[in-house]
């Protein structure tokens, strides 16, 4: 990720409600929890918004999920 990213990917709604929790600092297992989902499948969420985003880790999804949440 660098700082002059070009544009920021559009996410469904599934993927904007799972980085929402994600900006929140909730683990995987609460993601799961509060999405009724496994967390195997939350892993697999953060692994493709990561390679969707570019980003090399979790710290780095959120913040980009953060900007592209909060942005107007």
């Amino acid at each position: 990720m660098t700082a002059h990213t070009a544009a920021l990917p559009t996410f469904t709604a599934r993927e904007q409600e799972l980085l929402g929790h994600l900006t929140q600092g909730a683990t995987d297992r609460a993601i799961a929890r509060h999405m009724a989902l496994s967390p195997h499948t939350v892993d697999t969420y953060l692994r493709r918004l990561r390679h969707k985003t570019g980003t090399a880790n979790r710290i780095q999804l959120a913040i980009v999920a953060h900007t592209a949440l909060h942005s107007p």
